[in-house]
């Protein structure tokens, strides 16, 4: 089949987690479809990119967002009753060029990954498939809620906008895919129990432990400029950490991911390492005894726990996290929903040994059997191809 894969980021490197779910899709759909990408971008293109992605593509366009055009576009956007992240992704000029690449292509089939690429396969005849991921308006509600900055009415009204324009993106797709199903409940619409659940998987081949040296008691990673992460991230620092070091006074912790916010790089200081960008995440899951997900903000599946646990390390989230991950609390993974919580964990899971290797190894076991992308993706491409049976979801 010809299947056309809309981006609204190039999924290389694999900076997030939009971009590590479309990579392994993309590459897994590959077996069995010929698959043209667009990816749209407001970054320097990686010299890689279009090499790795033509592995698994028969064709690949990279379509540049400019500067000027999305400040317009979120403009346009704000007066029109749109989210601003969907008049940030839209351009009319990107429509024309999409346009004419269905034109010459004739796909049989479109998959566009979140809302913000939905208003490209408005009106377009064809079957249609939205990966929503993430139901975006919990989470923008939950980031409102907690919110008490200035920005609160702008969180108020985006949160909104979501809800509406969720309901609006579901009617204009034939499919529709979600990673949990705590986001399907969320689901502000009432046809929401078509949506099929595709998780997310890990690679195994690639995360896979060296034995190192634990050099570092605890580790949190993710995407540092990521508001639900940058809460984590902050209040693992401020709380959770001065909890532990009352215990440990030199516990070092670890916050390892890309484009660290300001309010991450504030909280380096001499047992903190904020290391920005890596080049193998490998290395640091490696070298730290427990990893922590203290999130308190967001929605979907965290797959920094997936790769923890592949990595045999102990785990300890919340429960908000857990409720889209499903471990089994105090056998697979420690649940936490307070400052205190979470550092009575770490410090157990540190004086522990035989707690710390059954939560080492119950955690790979079920992140083994549960999260596959091949297995997820085979369920995929049973709904692209219409041959999936929703009574068994």
């Amino acid at each position: 089949m010809k299947l056309l894969v809309i981006l609204s980021r190039i999924p290389y490197p694999l900076k997030k987690g939009d971009k590590l779910r479309a990579y392994h899709q993309i590459r897994c759909l590959s077996k069995y479809h010929k698959i043209t990408l667009i990816a749209l971008t407001d970054k320097k293109i990686h010299p890689q990119a279009k090499i790795q992605l033509s592995q698994f593509c028969q064709e690949v366009y990279f379509l540049k967002l400019n500067k000027l055009g999305i400040f317009l576009n979120i403009i346009k956007a704000f007066f029109n009753g749109l989210p601003l992240q969907v008049g940030y992704f839209y351009n009319k000029k990107i429509r024309k060029n999409i346009n004419s690449i269905i034109h010459e292509l004739k796909p049989e089939h479109i998959y566009c990954q979140l809302i913000r690429t939905a208003e490209y396969a408005r009106h377009l005849d064809i079957p249609k498939t939205i990966d929503f991921q993430d139901t975006f308006s919990i989470g923008m509600k939950r980031r409102y809620e907690k919110s008490n900055s200035l920005f609160k009415p702008f969180l108020y009204l985006e949160y909104k906008r979501l809800v509406k324009y969720e309901r609006t993106a579901f009617e204009l797709f034939d499919s529709h895919t979600l990673i949990s199903y705590p986001d399907r409940d969320f689901f502000p619409h009432p046809s929401k129990n078509k949506i099929f659940i595709i998780k997310n998987g890990v690679d195994f081949k690639y995360f896979t432990s060296e034995s190192r040296i634990k050099k570092y008691e605890v580790i949190f990673t993710g995407n540092m400029a990521y508001p639900p992460n940058i809460d984590a991230a902050t209040f693992l620092a401020a709380e959770i950490m001065p909890l532990v070091r009352k215990r440990f006074p030199q516990a070092y912790l670890v916050l390892a991911g890309a484009t660290p916010h300001l309010k991450v790089k504030r909280l380096s200081d001499n047992h903190t390492i904020v290391t920005g960008w890596v080049d193998d995440i490998r290395q640091w899951y490696d070298s730290s005894k427990v990893f922590i997900a203290p999130m308190r903000l967001g929605t979907g599946l965290q797959n920094k726990l997936l790769e923890a646990m592949a990595m045999h390390l102990p785990c300890i989230t919340s429960s908000l996290a857990n409720e889209a991950l499903h471990a089994i609390p105090n056998e697979e993974i420690l649940i936490g929903n307070s400052a205190q919580e979470y550092a009575n964990h770490i410090i157990e899971l540190l004086v522990n040994p035989v707690l710390y290797h059954k939560l080492s190894l119950n955690g790979h076991r079920f992140v083994t059997e549960n999260y596959s992308w091949e297995k997820a993706t085979k369920k995929l491409d049973a709904i692209l191809t219409n041959q999936f049976n929703k009574e068994l979801d």
